[in-house]
């Protein structure tokens, strides 16, 4: 996938995005049941949807779906950093090697001696 841009001001990113405002739902009274406060943000090139009803202000809701347009963006611009292998010390190999010698003796105790017949 593509690197996605954003212009580094806010007046040239609104230009590339529809605005719609719409009436909030859930707490907030009187107020938030006949403002339309609610802002829903789409960033026509890339088709990223962000909504905000957070504030009570149309203004600030529009300031605050700016700011979650370009996270979400930095979070889809990611990409994890590929695994280096590293080496396994000759120490480490060493107490392994004693580990496995010192088990298997273990094991060769359990079994049962060997019978001589007479």
């Amino acid at each position: 996938m593509a690197k996605i841009f954003l212009p580094p001001l806010d007046d040239d990113l609104l230009k590339e995005c529809t605005m719609t405002a719409f009436r909030a739902r859930g707490s907030g009274g009187q107020h938030v049941n006949v403002t339309d406060s609610a802002v829903r943000l789409t960033h026509n090139p890339t088709g990223i949807v962000i909504t905000c009803q957070v504030h009570r202000s149309q203004h600030l809701n529009k300031k605050e779906c700016l700011v979650k347009l370009r996270e979400e963006v930095e979070r889809r611009n990611y990409r994890k950093p590929k695994r280096v292998p590293t080496r396994i010390p000759h120490a480490v190999v060493q107490k392994n090697k004693a580990k496995k010698v010192k088990d298997s003796e273990k094991k060769k105790l359990r079994s049962l001696p060997p019978q001589e017949n007479e």
